[in-house]
């Protein structure tokens, strides 16, 4: 802020008449018009009192720039403070996203454990009942027992009183403690009776695990030979048949994800069943963390991904390579509850990039409508534009898209053509992969 300062020179003039000392004379008669113009003290202190209130005025106009000078100096602190307490805050809210997703995931996960415990319950809690009705039974039966005992013994000794010898009743007596040690024989008996039978239950859960695992082993390897047969690769996409292994499809994992729970590290083809759905093939990519359900996967050129609608519902390519799931397949995964979508891209200079987005697909008869909402990653945020679009083919909804969602897929697609060296004509370079969001854009 800039000061402006005025100061005023005043300047005051004084006309002083000399006296003639010579003889007395008479008076010289002045005109009536000449007047004395001698300033009075009290005119000369008033100009002076006029200049020290303006100086006053001036200091006060100074001091009062200065304070608010530094009153703008201290406000700005003040406001770069609050910027840097909001930003602290965003951070703060996006991590506690990050943890309340994992808590999500972790959540999920607990419950399907839940419900593999409940059912291993019900069947043991199924036995101990039984084990519990044998083993009342068997109480039953010797109270009954002890009764009886106890009322031969007064028999017994109302005999021995009247009739027995001193030598049969010693017998009695040792027959009687023989009976007692045999009681507490049976008790001992019983006890490990039911000692074994809790380590049968648990040998019987572990044997039921294994024959989980070999059930699913024997599957998985039927599978593994039947894709190195001389089958066509469009094969694979077909809804494998209940029966066609012997092997009950309720072992299936219902995605890659529960398969890595049990146990499963190695990345390749293994068969699903989500529920509500025949089992089908999929590609598995396992990581340290989690498994995850492979729906799209582009490594060269070799598949064609202009695709009819039948063909996009169903899936096509090669499941080890260049593949598309199916849409069909796709939703029936998506309906098993909360997934995140992950997307990892490679452009022109090599650099690799993600993003991961909360994902769902409406059915078939609202042409696989999907929903998206941003959550994390590098790449700019372009998914959450084609939420609420219909899947759009060559042969239905075309709107240019060929294999993509309708809105904005100009702007984004990654089932467009696969080139291998980067074209120079726009035009081409748009019926390609790409990602952009106005200026930031990745094209394969």
């Amino acid at each position: 802020m800039k000061l402006f300062c005025l100061f005023l020179l005043l300047a005051g003039s004084t006309a002083a008449y000399h006296l003639d000392t010579s003889p007395r004379r008479e008076p010289p008669t002045l005109p009536s018009e000449v007047l004395t113009t001698e300033a009075t003290p009290t005119e000369a202190k008033s100009r002076f009192a006029m200049l020290d209130d303006v100086r006053l005025l001036a200091n006060g106009l100074l001091q009062l720039g200065q304070s608010l000078r530094e009153f703008v100096h201290k406000t700005k602190a003040q406001i770069n403070d609050i910027f840097q307490k909001l930003n602290i805050f965003d951070r703060s809210f996006y991590q506690l996203s990050v943890v309340t997703s994992e808590i999500k995931e972790e959540e999920e996960e607990l419950k399907k454990t839940t419900n593999i415990l409940k059912v291993n319950n019900e069947e043991i809690r199924n036995l101990s009942m039984e084990i519990n009705t044998k083993i009342n039974t068997i109480l039953q039966e010797r109270t009954q027992l002890q009764s009886k005992v106890g009322s031969l013994e007064e028999r017994l000794k109302g005999l021995s009183e009247s009739m027995i010898p001193a030598d049969q009743l010693s017998e009695i007596t040792t027959l009687k403690e023989v009976i007692e040690a045999q009681e507490k024989t049976i008790t001992s008996l019983l006890n490990a009776v039911k000692e074994q039978h809790d380590q049968l239950d648990h040998q019987k859960i572990k044997i039921k695990n294994l024959e989980e695992k070999l059930s699913f082993n024997s599957f998985q390897q039927t599978i593994d030979k039947s894709m190195d047969s001389d089958h066509s690769a469009t094969d694979m996409f077909e809804y494998l048949q209940i029966n066609s292994t012997g092997t009950e499809t309720r072992d299936l994992p219902v995605d890659c994800s529960e398969l890595f729970t049990r146990g499963e590290t190695k990345s390749g083809v293994y068969a699903v069943k989500p529920n509500q759905s025949e089992p089908f093939y999929a590609y598995c990519e396992m990581t340290s963390d989690q498994g995850f359900t492979v729906i799209q996967q582009r490594v060269d050129s070799t598949v064609d991904f202009d695709q009819t609608w039948e063909m996009y519902q169903k899936g096509f390519g090669n499941l080890e390579k260049d593949f598309w799931l199916g849409l069909k397949k796709i939703h029936t995964i998506s309906r098993l509850g909360s997934y995140i979508l992950r997307i990892d891209v490679e452009d022109w200079k090599e650099e690799k990039h993600w993003a991961e987005y909360s994902f769902s697909l409406e059915g078939p008869s609202e042409d696989y409508t999907l929903h998206v909402s941003h959550f994390a990653g590098d790449l700019p945020d372009v998914m959450t534009n084609l939420t609420g679009s219909r899947f759009s083919t060559k042969d239905k909804n075309d709107s240019g898209c060929r294999g993509w969602w309708q809105s904005a897929c100009s702007e984004t697609n990654l089932n467009g053509k696969y080139f291998s060296l980067r074209t120079k004509g726009r035009s081409v370079r748009r019926k390609g992969i790409q990602w952009r969001h106005f200026q930031n854009k990745v094209n394969g």
